[in-house]
Order: C-alpha cells, then structure tokens, then sequence
C-alpha cells in the first residue's frame, strides 16, 4: 500500500520519453540541472544519433543515458528495458515519465479514421504498454523502499468537462482515453506502492503547442517536476495542472 510519503527522499533515477525535444528535452534538462539529480536519466527517442542536444547533453553528463525507442515497436520494449536493468542492477526505476505523444488534425469535417486509430495508439495504447514492460524495475523500487511514480503527459483538452469549444477530435479523445487509463492504473498499481497520475504541462511554446501558447517548457516542466520529485498518495490518480492545481475529467 501507499505511504504518505516518500520513504527515500531524492529521485535515484527517472525515464523520460519524448525527450528529443520540447517538453521532454526540458525534462531531461532540469532533472539534470536539479541541487540533488537522479542517478541516471534515461531519455529515450526515436533517432538518438540525429538527437544533437541530447548527445551534447549526455557527453557533459555521465548520469545521462540516451536510449533508442520507436514506441509502436512493441517488440523492442523488452530490450530497453533490459538495457536500463544494465545500468540500475537491483535497484529499480524510480520515475516513468510517458512525455512522447502526437498530435493529428481532425475535424468534423476533416481526417479519416486511421488519423484517430494513430492518435489514439500513440497518446494512449503506448504509455500503457511501456508502463506494463517497466513494472518490473518499479517493483524493484518498492523493494528497496522507495515510492516510485509513474507520470503520463496528458493535456487539459483530455477533460470532457472542460471541453467547451469543441473540435480536435482525435487528439481530445486520445488524451481523454490516457486519463483515463492513469485512473485505473493509479488504483492497480497503488495497491502495490506505485503512485502514478495524468499530467498537464500546460499550453507550451513548442512545435506542438504552437506560437500562441501562454508558457514556455521552462515553466512548465519545472512546476511538473515539482510534482513528480515531491509527490505522495494523495495525489495518486488525481488530475493535476503543472502548477499542482486539480482539472476536472
């Protein structure tokens, strides 16, 4: 069961998806630049060579472990997370930040099908589907006495009672499909000392969120690392704004 709090203070390690750019890059920028940073940080994307920050990063950094992750490549979940077992032995992971997500344009009147079926693979199937490969090094963490998190990117247009403009079919629904799963997974896997809750970052300055948006990553990952770094059981399953507010489903 959860405790009401960490029972090691300090994040030991974390793994970041996404983390060639925008939010995740800032992600992994910070939990770096932390007065006390994890162990390891482990970024994953799709093209590692071609990740030029990251490797930049990782070449001042030997806590910085860059890893290849194709997410709809189900098959190569095993591997990677063989390759953080490497490097963490017994000790467990102590934070799953599912950052990488998509966005599709789909109207109305506009998009087909296979624009909602992609959508929803990538924003809501592939974060459960990595959190099941990783159970394993997050149990391992329980083991060593430690309360690991399991943090799933959302956004606030995943919230159907918000939702007062309409539109963005695809996206919506997969944010709303992810909230949902984070619910579920945040009464499955609390009963075993995981605390795990959806996150919104906010609407960020990135290719994704466009020039209109009203923060930038800098703001927004450090109220979600916030979070994540002082997190106990009374935030587990909740629905939380980067700056720790509560959003309704």
């Amino acid at each position: 069961m959860l405790d009401n709090k960490k029972t090691t203070m300090g994040l030991t390690s974390v793994l970041v998806t996404g983390a060639n750019r925008g939010i995740g890059l800032e992600f992994v920028k910070q939990f770096l630049a932390l007065a006390n940073p994890p162990q390891h940080v482990f970024a994953t994307c799709r093209q590692p060579d071609e990740a030029k920050e990251l490797q930049s990063l990782a070449s001042a950094n030997n806590n910085l472990h860059v890893l290849e992750l194709e997410l709809k490549n189900y098959a190569s979940y095993d591997d990677l997370v063989g390759q953080v077992r490497d490097v963490l032995g017994d000790n467990g992971l102590d934070s799953l930040v599912n950052n990488a997500g998509m966005y599709h344009k789909v109207s109305l009147e506009d998009g087909g099908p296979e624009l909602m079926v992609d959508n929803f693979e990538v924003n809501a199937v592939t974060p459960l589907m990595l959190t099941r490969a990783f159970l394993p090094l997050l149990r391992q963490a329980v083991a060593n006495k430690r309360q690991p998190i399991v943090a799933n990117i959302t956004s606030k247009m995943g919230s159907i009672a918000d939702n007062g403009s309409g539109n963005h079919y695809a996206y919506r629904a997969s944010k709303t499909a992810l909230n949902s799963i984070s619910k579920s997974l945040s009464v499955d896997l609390g009963k075993e000392g995981i605390i795990c809750f959806p996150l919104h970052p906010g609407w960020v300055l990135t290719d994704m969120g466009g020039p209109n948006a009203l923060i930038d990553t800098k703001s927004s990952v450090g109220g979600l690392i916030n979070i994540i770094t002082t997190a106990d059981k009374t935030r587990n399953g909740k629905f939380l704004n980067y700056d720790g507010t509560e959003i309704p489903w």
